[in-house]
């Protein structure tokens, strides 16, 4: 079984979402011995973001680690990405990679009854930070574009690992993580999973 770990925050070792993320693999390691790991730090080493020369192929290296960016997501039966909430959204450079797998033709086709997902079968987990409330306020463009995103590409099975109004105060960050930590699942819970493995 192949699991591909994604972070994307800027904030390094003080991360809310790649402390929760880097919990949701180890507690898969430690579930499933033989798994491989695969990791992108898409702040350390982002990606260009998307223009009509990645679009062209202009650059031969460009071209080539789009093509590694997607075969690692192909590849993975589980997908971790540790995703903050900036500025209500997503952080750029995990949208620059979404601009590398959401490919038609690759993860997605038009059919005459509408879109269709290819890259189905996947288990998806988000590690989801927020520095206020967003759930009911009508502000959470961050967790209803990656689930909407992903479903378009045919990946339905998702869960999400939560700690928000982690600004609100350090007592608030403390219980919210300490909550987050909690609700994350054993891996060998997920019968579909397991059997694949």
């Amino acid at each position: 079984m192949k699991l591909l770990h994604l972070d994307s925050s800027v904030l390094g070792q003080h991360s809310a979402s790649r402390e929760l993320s880097a919990a949701v693999v180890a507690r898969w390691q430690a579930a499933f011995p033989a798994l491989e790991v695969s990791y992108r730090d898409l702040d350390a080493t982002p990606l260009p973001h998307l223009s009509g020369g990645s679009l062209a192929g202009a650059d031969a290296a460009e071209a080539a680690e789009a093509g590694r960016v997607m075969q690692e997501f192909l590849a993975a039966d589980v997908v971790v990405i540790g995703a903050p909430m900036y500025n209500f959204g997503i952080p750029s450079t995990l949208k620059a990679w979404i601009d590398r797998i959401a490919v038609a033709g690759k993860t997605f086709r038009y059919t005459d009854t509408g879109p269709q997902g290819l890259a189905g079968g996947k288990k998806l987990i988000l590690a989801s930070s927020r520095g206020g409330f967003h759930q009911d306020n009508g502000a959470d463009f961050q967790e209803s574009y990656l689930r909407f995103l992903f479903g378009f590409l045919g990946i339905t099975d998702v869960e999400i690992v939560r700690a928000e109004g982690l600004a609100v105060s350090p007592q608030h960050r403390v219980d919210s993580l300490a909550a987050a930590h909690a609700s994350i699942r054993t891996p060998a819970n997920d019968a579909t999973l397991a059997e694949a493995a």
